[in-house]
């Protein structure tokens, strides 16, 4: 599997595919953080927002490779393997981003609550951040798992409901994802910064069935 994670991050890094998902999530956060903000609503901002660019790393993935050569990596390490990595790489590939940014906005973003009436620490802020960014990369990658070959090959249908997907897990009550990032947006309010364990965990569980159930059919459906 190394071997395979390390094909994978050299063609997603080649292929320069990544740009435009990272490009967008940097200017989301430029024009939706800004410096001396509340530090937990801008942190609820930074997770929120790499839901669908994870759905999307997911997809560029997933569809890199030529048909010939993914037979081929398929044909020597088995097409559930194969597909295994491909998700696994774009997990890590948002991850590492979300990780990134996390910090970023929590060093330049006000200590305080919403109001800046109440003093938020700034490592318990992150202690509160990362979670949440961790749960929303996390179902992200599901969603693109599950919304993108082989579970959909077409691209017409593909597409739409990755993004369909995305929202839902953004704003539907119950999923994960929605309550990280509430959680971090009712914390400004009253200033503390609640750990999102249960939403991360619950998401890790919903992205390792995913991930699953994409691997297998990625087997059944091989040639």
């Amino acid at each position: 599997m190394t071997a395979l994670l390390r094909y994978q991050t050299d063609l997603l890094l080649r292929s320069q595919r990544w740009l435009p998902p990272v490009i967008l999530y940097a200017a989301f956060l430029g024009v939706c953080v800004q410096s001396g903000q509340p530090v937990l609503d801008s942190l609820g901002y930074t997770a929120a927002a790499l839901l669908p660019v994870a759905a999307w790393l997911v997809r560029i993935c997933v569809t890199a490779e030529p048909p010939a050569a993914r037979a081929c990596v398929a044909a020597a390490r088995g097409p559930a393997r194969a597909h295994l990595a491909c998700l696994l790489t774009a997990l890590l590939a948002a991850v590492l981003l979300g990780v990134a940014a996390t910090v970023v906005v929590t060093l330049i973003s006000a200590p305080a609550g919403n109001g800046h009436r109440v003093h938020v620490p700034p490592p318990r802020a992150l202690a509160a951040g990362l979670p949440a960014t961790l749960a929303c990369a996390l179902l992200g990658a599901a969603v693109g798992a599950l919304t993108n070959p082989p579970v959909l090959r077409s691209t017409g249908r593909a597409v739409p409901a990755m993004l369909l997907g995305a929202l839902l897990a953004l704003v539907l009550a119950g999923s994960p994802a929605q309550a990280a990032v509430s959680g971090l947006v009712t914390g400004s309010q009253t200033g503390r910064a609640p750990l999102p364990l249960l939403p991360l965990a619950g998401a890790a569980l919903l992205t390792a069935a995913a991930f699953a159930a994409a691997a297998r059919l990625s087997a059944r459906r091989s040639p």
